[in-house]
């Protein structure tokens, strides 16, 4: 079963195929009797850090330039990866860029909205505006009155929702990703039983469901909520994923039952780590140099260091680490790693 994201046109932000190392030192400390690896999305690319919102960008650049526009509009939370990535593809492409910045996360570091993402956005010439509002990953009414205050200024916007998500093209990057990973597998000689990714707005999941269905492998992505507001999340994959099956042409009905979402390390808040999130990113920051973020691949680290120790992946497994990025983040948690 083959997809035909090769119809799509897609413009390079990225080096190339993303490197996947064995975290041996990890795998070891779980007990040794599941192999880990990661696919390393955090170092995709030189735009600003890199991340996994430029593979979705890549699919989505070809349509913002065919429209004529010339900004590139998205929003996120105050430490958004994707307004960060929309910022240095607007530099990138020579388009302005606006930005909103909701108030997603109830965390109160005294610099908060002034390093990591943020910080890096308003360096790239970004603009951007501080909305006090609270976390969703709907269409938001200060994104669209944004869209509008462009136009009313005489700049010609182009739309881009949170996370790229439910553009109708924000699926097609990650079906990218699983036809990348069948590659690499076949160069390595073997396949990965299991692909662990965090989940949040949908996109990334929904387009590695759509894309490692074509090998009966829907089931075997296995999503880590961060959003802590799950029911939404999971509707929200589906749809991006029966969307992106439609555009690519995949032969293979996909529903609710493929998606497997795990809902127990999203805790306390959206953007807000545990105890237990923050001992993920130190363990693997001090078992393999790895660093992760406090809002998405910590808890995703956590999630399947947790699944590991429960026995969740039988014995023998060779599981894959979708790390997606999202390191500048942890800049806006300075005191909380005060001391490592």
């Amino acid at each position: 079963m083959l997809t035909r994201l090769d119809k799509f046109e897609r413009y390079p932000l990225t080096f190339g195929p993303t490197p996947i190392e064995k975290l041996e030192t990890l795998s070891t400390h779980l007990g040794g009797d599941v192999e880990i690896y990661a696919k390393r999305e955090d170092c995709n690319s030189g735009l600003a850090f890199g991340g996994n919102k430029l593979r979705k960008l890549e699919y989505i650049v070809p349509d913002a330039i065919a429209s004529g526009a010339d900004t590139l509009v998205s929003i996120g939370g105050v430490q958004s990866n994707h307004t960060r990535l929309v910022a240095a593809t607007a530099a990138k492409i020579g388009f302005k860029c606006r930005l909103v910045q909701e108030s997603w996360v109830p965390h109160e570091d005294a610099v908060y909205d002034r390093v990591g993402n943020i910080l890096l956005s308003r360096v790239m010439g970004a603009d951007v505006e501080l909305v006090d509002e609270g976390f969703d990953i709907g269409i938001r009414e200060s994104w669209e009155n944004a869209l509008r205050d462009v136009e009313a200024k005489g700049g010609k916007p182009y739309a881009i929702p949170a996370g790229a998500s439910v553009h109708k093209y924000g699926g097609l990057g990650f079906v990218g990703f699983a036809e990348e990973v069948r590659d690499q597998e076949a160069a390595q000689g073997f396949k990965f039983d299991y692909i662990v990714v965090c989940t949040v707005t949908g996109s990334t999941h929904a387009g590695m469901l759509v894309g490692f269905a074509a090998d009966g492998r829907a089931r075997n992505v296995i999503g880590i909520d961060a959003s802590g507001t799950p029911e939404q999340t999971k509707a929200q994959v589906l749809e991006i994923a029966q969307n992106t099956a439609k555009l690519v042409e995949l032969d293979y009905k996909i529903t609710e039952d493929d998606i497997i979402l795990h809902e127990d390390y999203a805790y306390p808040y959206y953007g807000v780590p545990s105890e237990e999130t923050k001992d993920a990113i130190r363990t693997c920051a001090r078992l393999e140099g790895m660093m992760t973020d406090p809002v998405y691949e910590g808890k995703s680290m956590q999630g399947m260091m947790d699944l590991v120790k429960k026995g969740y992946f039988p014995k023998g497994s060779k599981v894959l680490y979708a790390h997606l990025g999202g390191v500048p983040a942890i800049n806006g948690y300075g005191y909380t790693f005060r001391n490592g």
